[in-house]
């Protein structure tokens, strides 16, 4: 059974270089952890069991790098990658860190800061598709306000749809074949950040010139963070095919973005997310999006990533369970039972369904009285997952 916990590659299990990466600074404190160079992380991860790992542009080449130093850490990288077989699924422009947008990227109210924010992702695009990166995620940190005094939000977003339409065509000419994530918070670091839900983007998404190459990239703890239920974002981007990757971590309701290890916290609402992946057939990576606690060394930082990964592949196991418990299907069966009365009236629209609908003599005593057994059938799911099952 160990063995069945061991993470493989055909789990797709990814980390950022800025995951096992975070050197423990927080607002309140100074680093706990000496840096280390993306190879040395590359190596981390090699060691733990990862397939993958994705990067910031300045994650891997620091902003002021020369292009005799990109070249060389890029060399290097790639060395690592093909020593270790580890693989580069995904990549993203880091528009949040600098000072130059400290009032967003693409949706700065200065033209040359807008300007700047396209070049420096067409740089990152370009390294991302040289790694061989497919997906490519926009997470727009600093696209938002502190105070709506400060700038028009219907301008902001004809700001954000002309710079992902200019890199949708910026991609397309260049041949890179990439996939657009887009990645929804609600806040921090700024007050409010536009387009807070994974919702919000998938509305904002079939605005744009070219809604087929842009998905999105929900994250638990954003959606967490805003108090709304992460499963049901993630099947409504899947249901409308726009689950092009996801980013796994936990996170209380309503706090700061605290990028818990993966389960660490809502166990239960870890379980039915991997239950949900695993049924619908997610053929994407597994992406962890957060860091070790504060208080660990690197043998806490691979202490969590193996968490990480491991808690996932217990709560795959458990969703096998469940979907082979006799109590708890036949539960499902009878919740969902159909007699095949209603065959007639419901489906799609039609003059004869509306007029057979409207007439039908529905018994709401009866409706009222139905028994569903969710008490039984939620209790057999925690002591599933409490292991008496």
């Amino acid at each position: 059974m160990a063995n069945e916990y061991e993470p493989r590659p055909e789990h797709k299990f990814t980390f950022g270089l800025w995951t096992v990466g975070n050197i423990g600074r927080d607002p309140f404190g100074e680093p706990v952890r000496q840096p280390l160079s993306p190879v040395e992380l590359v190596h981390l991860l090699a060691e733990v069991g990862a397939y993958g790992v994705n990067f910031h542009d300045n994650d891997l080449v620091p902003i002021d790098a020369t292009s005799a130093e990109r070249d060389r850490i890029v060399r290097d990288f790639k060395r690592a990658l093909q020593e270790t077989g580890l693989v580069v699924p995904m990549a993203t422009t880091n528009l949040f860190t600098d000072p130059a947008f400290k009032d967003g990227a693409f949706t700065s109210n200065d033209p040359r800061v807008r300007a700047y924010a396209l070049q420096k992702t067409m740089r990152s695009m370009d390294l991302g598709a040289e790694l061989g990166a497919k997906v490519y995620v926009f997470w727009g940190g600093r696209e938002g306000v502190e105070t709506d005094a400060a700038k028009d939000p219907v301008e902001a977003l004809k700001r954000m749809r002309e710079a992902l339409n200019f890199l949708c065509e910026y991609s397309i000419e260049q041949g890179y074949g990439y996939k657009f994530a887009l990645e929804a918070k609600p806040n921090e670091p700024r007050g409010d950040i536009y387009l807070a839900t994974t919702g919000a983007m998938l509305g904002f998404i079939e605005t744009l010139d070219h809604p087929e190459m842009v998905g999105v990239n929900p994250e638990v703890a954003h959606e967490h963070m805003a108090g709304l239920n992460f499963l049901h974002a993630v099947a409504q981007a899947w249901e409308r095919g726009k689950l092009f990757h996801i980013d796994l971590n936990d996170q209380a309701f309503g706090r700061y973005d605290q990028d818990f290890r993966f389960g660490a916290h809502n166990l239960k609402s870890a379980f039915f997310l991997v239950k949900f992946l695993e049924d619908v057939g997610y053929q994407g990576s597994r992406h962890f999006d957060a860091h070790a606690y504060r208080t660990e060394g690197y043998e806490g930082v691979k202490d969590f990533a193996r968490g990480c990964m491991r808690t996932y592949l217990i709560l795959k196991e458990k969703a096998r369970r469940f979907n082979q418990d006799q109590e708890i299907q036949g539960l499902l069966a009878e919740i969902n039972a159909d007699d095949g009365s209603m065959t007639g009236l419901l489906g799609p629209y039609s003059r004869e369904r509306a007029t057979r609908l409207k007439e039908y003599q529905f018994d709401r005593g009866t409706l009222g009285r139905r028994d569903l057994r969710y008490e039984r059938l939620d209790q057999l799911t925690v002591e599933l997952l409490l292991g008496v099952r």
